[in-house]
């Protein structure tokens, strides 16, 4: 399985978070000047983007890719914040991206990004999840927005990642 994993994160997150994005501003003829600064949100991303395929990996027993889906529902992490923080870790990664490079059509690529992130969760995902996870998924997905994280992390039920130590 954890080929799998491997093979999925390079075939989609790796190649539309980054290979895409790079190729894209590379190609900009509207650049402006690079922004360090955008390395530090482009790294963010990364980094939520690999603890995400991490918490589909060990929590969820499966791979982001569809033809390999986590066998349990996935109420940890980030998880614990906001149902879809992959996609947005992808599209903080892509920001970041455009950022550091200077590139508004990065940047348009982005947006174009989440709107196929929102039609893809609202008419693909999410009513998968709705008859894979029948009982899960409707507490989850009431307590837990789709895109704007919480403020607290969600504590419903599955949503602890191992036993508390006590204070």
């Amino acid at each position: 399985m954890f080929a799998r994993a491997v093979l999925a994160f390079l075939a989609m997150p790796a190649v539309v978070g980054v290979a895409i994005p790079l190729w894209i501003a590379h190609r900009d003829g509207a650049r402006g000047s690079d922004h360090s600064a955008g390395l530090l949100l482009a790294f963010a991303g990364l980094a939520g983007l690999f603890w995400c395929v991490r918490d589909f990996y060990a929590i969820g027993k499966g791979t982001l890719a569809p033809w390999s889906p986590p066998t349990k529902l996935v109420v940890v992490g980030m998880y614990r914040f906001a149902r879809n923080p992959m996609y947005l870790s992808v599209l903080t990664l892509v920001t970041g991206i455009a950022a550091w490079r200077g590139s508004p059509s990065t940047l348009a690529y982005a947006f174009v990004l989440a709107l196929v992130f929102h039609v893809r969760v609202v008419l693909g995902e999410e009513p998968v999840l709705a008859r894979s996870f029948p009982a899960e998924w409707p507490v989850y997905a009431r307590a837990v927005p789709r895109w704007l994280p919480r403020l607290s992390p969600w504590r419903g039920p599955g949503s602890e990642e191992g036993p508390r130590r006590p204070a």
